[in-house]
C-alpha cells in the first residue's frame, strides 16, 4: 500500500456539491454588510475554510500596484493625446 514509482494520485472526491459552492459565493457577493465567514459558513454547514477558498476563487484578483501604475500612466498618455 506504499507509493508506487510512476503510480498517480487520484484527486479527492468533491465534498460539497457544486450548486452550494454557487448559492454560498452568491450569497457571500449579494450581502450587505459583508457577514462573517466562520458564521455564514457554520449556516450553510461548511468549512470555513471551504468557504473562503470559493470566496476567493470566484473573486477576480485583485490590481497589482504594477497594473495600477501602468493603467494610471496610460490613462495620462491617452488624455494628454486626446488634449
Amino acid at each position: 500500500m506504499g507509493h508506487q514509482k510512476g503510480a498517480f494520485a487520484m484527486a479527492a472526491p468533491m465534498k460539497y456539491p457544486p450548486e452550494l459552492r454557487q448559492r454560498a459565493v452568491a450569497a457571500y457577493r449579494a450581502a450587505d454588510p459583508k457577514p462573517v465567514i466562520r458564521q455564514m459558513a457554520r449556516d450553510l454547514g461548511v468549512h470555513h475554510e471551504a468557504l473562503r477558498n470559493w470566496i476567493r476563487q470566484e473573486s477576480p484578483p485583485p490590481p497589482t500596484t504594477a497594473g495600477a501604475a501602468r493603467f494610471t500612466s496610460r490613462a495620462r498618455a491617452d488624455a494628454t493625446t486626446r488634449s
